[in-house]
């Protein structure tokens, strides 16, 4: 997930000052992904240097501090349009430990291969039962928490079929590439 394109999507709606963009992200992703303030003041500076977004000023808290308001820049507009327009796919060059485990107990004849596909199986499954029961105590309405369990539901099923699959697949015979 990009912290950029999400605090941009904020400051489209309307300026606003750091502290609240981090408590508006934390409401509108109901604290599904923990936010540092570091983290938002950081991202906020690279995007002004970018000029995607731009100080507007000052304002007072209710602490009695001043905090500076960003609001997004047209630059940032395009910027953000861009995001929502392009699809995100998983990444062709992400190391997928599971994968790399499997293979490498494959390709140096590891004992227990097949165990190991077990034991993943079942902790997949058990992982699924857990978060199945999660779901079943969210409302229906497509809010951040339910996305993220949806998802989490797909990408274990995902994993329970691909390692029924290759189970079935024929094991490399002694000198042919692993």
């Amino acid at each position: 997930m990009t912290i950029r394109h999400s605090l941009l999507s904020l400051l489209a709606a309307k300026p606003r000052p750091v502290g609240e963009l981090r408590t508006q992200f934390h409401e509108l992703t109901q604290h599904t992904w923990p936010l540092n303030i570091g983290q938002v003041f950081q991202t906020i500076q690279r995007l002004e240097r970018d000029g995607f977004v731009e100080s507007l000023g000052e304002v007072e808290g209710s602490t009695g501090h001043t905090a500076q308001v960003y609001g997004i820049t047209a630059h940032g507009r395009d910027e953000l349009e861009t995001w929502w327009s392009t699809p995100t796919l998983l990444s062709k060059n992400q190391r997928d430990e599971l994968v790399i485990k499997i293979a490498m107990a494959q390709a140096t004849n590891a004992s227990g291969v097949g165990e190991m596909v077990q034991r993943q199986r079942e902790a997949v499954m058990w992982e699924l039962r857990d978060v199945v029961k999660q779901k079943m105590a969210l409302a229906p309405q497509r809010t951040a928490a339910r996305l993220l369990l949806e998802r989490r539901i797909f990408n274990l099923e995902a994993e329970s079929r691909w390692l029924d699959h290759i189970e079935t697949l024929e094991i490399p015979a002694e000198g042919q590439p692993q």
